[in-house]
């Protein structure tokens, strides 16, 4: 693919210096992303960038690149055409991120921290045996590059780890993957739910009233998208005891709502969208790599599936 004139939706030159310091190769523009215009479009070879701007059209440009592992926001744009367009997403460390951001709730839990806390404000010694990630299991939904170094994490530490994915093809520190459509068949097992999906018509509201009946005292982590959940079921379930405790790092709407009951709830935790925060230098490490990538000919790893959605 020939790549030349670069449009940048960010005034990141400084940045770009780090990765391109012959960039007198390259026409790049840089401009804020509500001020690129239809022009600037038909200039450009490639859009970068965390969005989309408003009159983006996408048979303009050859290869678009999302500085976020996400690409639900370009994905609403209707037109795209594989045979037309390239559109590939950032993947760096937000595996380990998300890993680390997991194993940190679980330890909580495990190790009763809010109960030890509650017991020193109220100077009781009251001993509690904490429990063993080898006696936990496990169930991730989303197989790709985050969940599988989620599973990674997980699994080091002796947990029976599960995946859950569209095909079901078994992947790498998994103890098994089964496919979504056979959930039912492990899902009471689960003592801990992650999940790691990202927003398709396949996964939307996945999270409902028949799948949370079917789980017994869970934990469950959405570290995905938030849309994938539906968050009344979600209450009905905390209500009724089947989930025990939701750390939610993404809502359907974001910023949660004030008037959202979700955020007074002492079984709920809300994290503001942080567990695996772009870093801007990873990002563009990424699509410099994709770009060289591209003009050598040779795979691209990161490319987006249109029918997956990922």
């Amino acid at each position: 693919m020939n790549i030349h004139n670069i449009l940048i939706a960010g005034e990141y030159q400084k940045e770009f210096e780090t990765y391109f310091p012959n960039m007198d190769q390259k026409e790049f523009r840089f401009l804020p992303v509500e001020a690129i215009t239809e022009h600037d479009l038909d200039w450009a070879d490639a859009y970068v960038g965390f969005k989309p701007c408003v009159n983006f059209q996408i048979p303009k440009i050859k290869w678009v690149h999302s500085f976020n592992a996400g690409v639900n926001n370009f994905l609403e744009i209707e037109g795209w055409n594989e045979n037309q367009t390239l559109l590939t997403r950032t993947i760096c460390s937000f595996g380990e991120r998300i890993s680390e951001y997991c194993l940190s709730y679980l330890l909580t839990n495990l190790q009763y921290h809010g109960q030890f806390q509650q017991q020193q404000q109220q100077k009781k010694w009251c001993q509690r045996t904490p429990k063993l990630l080898k006696d936990v299991t496990i169930v991730i939904f989303g197989t790709g590059a985050i969940g599988q170094e989620v599973a990674k994490t997980f699994t080091y530490f002796g947990s029976t780890v599960i995946g859950v994915s569209e095909s079901g093809k078994q992947k790498e520190y998994f103890h098994k993957v089964v496919p979504i459509s056979s959930v039912s068949s492990i899902i009471e097992k689960a003592n801990w739910i992650i999940s790691t999906l990202p927003l398709t018509h396949h996964t939307k509201q996945l999270f409902n009233e028949k799948l949370f009946s079917q789980t017994k005292s869970v934990g469950f982590i959405n570290v995905g998208r938030g849309a994938t959940v539906d968050e009344k079921a979600l209450i009905t379930a905390l209500d009724s005891g089947n989930v025990h405790t939701a750390i939610l790092d993404v809502v359907e709407i974001e910023p949660l709502p004030e008037e959202s009951t979700l955020w007074l709830r002492k079984d709920v935790i809300i994290t503001p969208h942080i567990s695996a925060v772009t870093e801007l230098n990873e990002a563009i490490l990424c699509f410099a790599q994709t770009l060289q990538a591209l003009e050598s000919n040779h795979p691209v790893s990161n490319s987006v599936d249109f029918d997956k959605g990922y």
